[in-house]
């Protein structure tokens, strides 16, 4: 819920579910069956294929790079660069890209970018170590890269069989939708977002070469992922890599826990992205994830001011008591 002063101001409505690698729902609240787009959080399968393909490998890219293909980073310098050489180190660049143009998704991206004097380009966009992995993942197939956002490119036809493999679906339950970068986004009910970061968390945890590496790339390189403060960088950070957060978008929200073969998934019912991380915490704080009185860095997330054009703290956002 928004406060203002002792009013409530607006409600948000949050669904969510807690699924096993086993397939039971070990919990929900609201409708576990309500459509979320991935958005995405279909990254780490969308760079499964390519992974376990060989030819991530076979450009020379380590767990940096891993984890830069399943991030939605922050737009900072460090991202650019990365992205920059993963282009150069396949004879690409940026405009071969296929994700628009945006401002960086971090205070510190924006503030850097305009002190250099640059403006947005591709690769500031948080999608684009996702891009240069799936040009590179096509140029390495000797497939065409023109095109290779579009539904019926095999780049992406082995995305879509990657969230079938892991969700347990079929692709004619699939809503096949445009994401904002382009590439193709898969609408499924709730439920099967969390089993499928259940039964990859509880993979990785078994020994899976593939799902092993993804989440020991991101965990090794929280910041790659997400960004300064970005809230799966420091949920990542802050449990030392026990959680592996994954942010959707519209208020979509997966966590995966390896060791418990365990994930959760939520979706923000109108979409506002004020709350899902306030509901995220909260319900791992429920499961014992995370402990009732959470660090500092996770507490800045929980409850958030609402501030106004004087500076002055009027309210905040936080889960309704």
């Amino acid at each position: 819920m928004a406060t203002r002063g002792d009013a409530i101001e607006s409600r948000h409505h949050v669904h969510a579910v807690v699924r096993s690698a086993e397939g039971a729902i070990l919990g929900s609240a609201g409708d576990a069956s309500l459509l979320a787009v991935w958005r995405s959080c279909a990254k780490p399968f969308q760079a499964f294929s390519f992974v376990e393909s060989g030819g991530f490998d076979a450009c020379g890219w380590g767990a940096e790079e891993l984890a830069l293909a399943c991030a939605s980073h922050g737009g900072e310098p460090e991202h650019v660069a990365l992205a920059r050489r993963m282009l150069s180190s396949i004879g690409l660049e940026e405009g071969d890209l296929a994700c628009g143009a945006h401002e960086p998704m971090t205070r510190r991206g924006v503030r850097l970018m305009h002190q250099a004097g640059e403006v947005p380009t591709r690769l500031h966009n948080n999608c684009s170590g996702k891009h240069t992995a799936m040009l590179a993942y096509a140029r390495g197939q000797g497939w065409p890269t023109l095109g290779y956002e579009r539904r019926g490119h095999q780049v992406q036809e082995q995305a879509i069989a990657q969230v079938a493999r892991w969700s347990d679906s079929r692709r004619e339950d699939m809503k096949l939708l445009v994401d904002g970068c382009g590439v193709v986004a898969i609408g499924l009910p709730l439920s099967s977002l969390a089993f499928a970061f259940a039964r990859l968390g509880a993979a990785a945890a078994h020994g899976d070469v593939v799902p092993a590496r993804i989440l020991e790339a991101i965990a090794a390189h929280p910041f790659l992922f997400g960004g300064t403060e970005r809230f799966d960088t420091v949920l990542i950070e802050e449990s030392n890599g026990r959680l592996i957060s994954k942010v959707g978008a519209e208020g979509v929200h997966a966590v995966t826990i390896p060791a418990e073969g365990i994930a959760i998934a939520i979706k923000v019912e109108d979409g506002a992205s004020r709350a899902q991380h306030p509901a995220v915490l909260k319900l791992l704080q429920l499961l014992g994830l995370l402990p009732s009185v959470l660090p500092q860095r996770l507490a800045a997330f929980a409850r958030t001011p609402i501030v106004n054009t004087r500076n002055e703290v009027v309210g905040d956002v936080r889960v309704a008591s």
